[in-house]
């Protein structure tokens, strides 16, 4: 079993950023890939980035594309999402997650393990 727990949200200005971070504790990180899904009110949850078990290897949607760097420091059991530039339309719950895999996972039927979630508001 991991636990998975996220901290760094807030409220920030268009324009301004934020580092998220997902902290995990009853597993070694390093089994697993990873992700950072994301929840706007009266949407569904969406994909927003992705890494494997080594960090060599990332995968964003379009939306997070050249603002958002994901990545991870196993031997801190932790994962970070660095969201620069952001955007009113980027506010909302981000969630982090787990999948006993290798490679880069972004759909989220297939994770196993979700932290709670932490709010992300941007003003415009």
């Amino acid at each position: 079993q991991v636990q998975l727990v996220e901290s760094g949200g807030g409220l920030v200005q268009a324009g301004g950023s934020l580092r998220l971070s997902c902290s995990a504790s009853g597993r070694t990180l390093s089994s697993y890939a990873m992700g950072w899904f994301r929840q706007a009110p009266g949407k569904e949850r969406e994909f927003a980035a992705a890494i494997d078990w080594s960090g060599d290897s990332t995968y964003y949607a379009d939306s997070v594309k050249g603002r958002f760097t994901i990545s991870r420091d196993n031997a801190k059991n932790t994962m970070y999402l660095q969201m620069n530039r952001l955007k009113p339309g980027d506010t909302a719950v981000y969630y982090c997650a787990a999948v006993t895999a290798i490679g880069i996972v972004v759909d989220s039927s297939h994770f196993d393990y979700w932290g709670q979630g932490t709010q992300v508001t941007v003003s415009s």
